[in-house]
């Protein structure tokens, strides 16, 4: 059995620790919920202020050049690249998750069609459990297309799906409920040699997970920076396409900043060359300035060994958690969702509780918790299903900023709160809009 002071004495051994000081963490607080919004750099408040004070409220519209502006989507996304296996011009930050995926699914269908004379391709495929815009995303755009849009409930369905039939699958590479993690390299080459396209969804892998796009073959790839990239609420997302298929066709929201010579205010569309196209409008310079400082927390361990490192004690935290969590709470109904093999495992953790625990209790125990400054997350199954997809008690370890003993910690609150049945309180069991 693993102690607490075991834990102290990895967390002193730890190479990645002084890294935990990029951070304004609030004291009392284990926070095991950057897997949906990422914890906030000390940089930037400051590196935001500037932009506010001195770019904006002094430099006024001169800062689009004088302070770089319209640089900062692709300086950004080249940063970004990094952490996801791209080279250099191949991301751009823009616009939002949803939108983004939009952009490239359409594309993706675009590149189908043109290549499918006799009309053969005429499904999407996806997960079930994949994030719910995704999913709508698709479903408006297999309308658009004519096609349909099949979901899968199980992992081992989708090579089932992978025939002349497909033109696109469409999956994000951590689940986010369950934490599950596809392997991005067999998946494409498998739906390649099934003649379909793939479009990934990284809003749980990059910075969580090492990404090599590249490597992979990829087809088409978007994600988040509000997450694992710590760029704030609401902050700008990315896009990556292969540089086979960058040039190809417009991408369907063909805003003015898109245009390969924008300031010629023509009146026709010609779009820009590469990745540049897939940007819409103007970008939310604040917003994009404190993704910068988010993304710079994560390629501050670079002399450290970079995501390989932070893979490692990702690791290491999620299952010395899974197992405590067994150890201490299996007698009281708890068992963990997410694969226990490391190789299947994003950087989260997702328990349930067992019946008759699991109808009622879920979401007033991640409440209580939170009042006890164990801050994770709870994710609602379908109640027609709750044998295969069950309410999901979330929790998500940043390697950046969590530590051994906050692991240990956790599971003990989590122990207490199901042992003294604080969670049946009145106060835990009001739902809240965001949940």
């Amino acid at each position: 059995m693993t102690t607490r002071q075991d834990c102290l004495a990895l967390d002193a051994a730890d190479p990645l620790a002084p890294l935990k000081d990029q951070f304004s963490l609030p004291a009392g607080t284990l926070y095991l919920d950057g897997n949906s919004l990422g914890a906030m750099p000390k940089s930037t408040a400051a590196r935001v202020q500037q932009v506010i004070s001195e770019e904006w409220g002094r430099d006024l519209i001169k800062s689009w050049n004088t302070a770089g502006w319209m640089d900062l989507p692709s300086r950004i996304g080249n940063k970004i690249g990094r952490l996801i296996g791209a080279k250099p011009g191949e991301t751009i930050v823009a616009d939002s998750t949803s939108l983004n995926l939009y952009k490239v699914l359409s594309a993706a269908l675009r590149i189908v069609r043109a290549g499918d004379t006799d009309r053969r391709r005429t499904v999407v495929v996806s997960e079930r459990s994949n994030f719910p815009t995704d999913l709508y995303i698709a479903e408006s755009l297999a309308e658009q297309f004519g096609m349909t849009l099949h979901l899968v409930d199980h992992v081992d369905e989708i090579p089932g799906q992978l025939n002349d039939r497909l033109a696109v699958l469409m999956l994000t590479e951590v689940n986010y409920r369950t934490g599950r993690k596809h392997d991005m390299k067999a998946v494409t080459a498998a739906a390649h040699a099934a003649g379909a396209l793939t479009v990934w969804d990284l809003a749980h892998s990059a910075g969580a997970i090492p990404v090599d796009l590249n490597a992979a073959d990829a087809d088409f790839a978007i994600g988040c920076g509000y997450k694992y990239l710590n760029g704030g609420p609401g902050a700008p997302a990315f896009v990556w396409a292969h540089p086979r298929h960058a040039d190809r066709f417009w991408q369907p929201l063909s805003g003015w900043l898109g245009h390969a010579s924008p300031f010629q205010f023509t009146s026709n569309y010609a779009p820009a060359p590469g990745i540049k196209r897939y940007i819409c409008g103007t970008p939310a310079i604040l917003s994009t300035a404190a993704l910068e400082c988010g993304v710079d927390t994560l390629l501050a361990a670079e002399p450290f060994g970079g995501m390989a490192a932070l893979r490692e004690k990702s690791i290491a935290l999620t299952e010395l958690f899974a197992r405590l969590a067994e150890q201490r709470c299996g007698g009281q109904g708890v068992y963990v969702v997410s694969p226990r093999d490391a190789a299947q495992r994003g950087s989260q953790v997702c328990l349930a509780l067992k019946a008759p625990l699991h109808e009622t209790a879920g979401y007033a125990v991640v409440q209580a918790l939170i009042e006890r400054g164990v801050i994770g997350d709870y994710r609602a199954g379908d109640p027609t299903r709750l044998d295969e997809v069950p309410h999901i008690l979330r929790f998500g370890f940043t390697p950046l900023y969590i530590g051994f003993a906050d692991a240990w910690d956790a599971v003990e609150q989590l122990h207490q709160v199901l042992a003294t049945e604080e969670w049946r309180e009145a106060r835990f069991n009001k739902k809240a809009a965001v949940t």
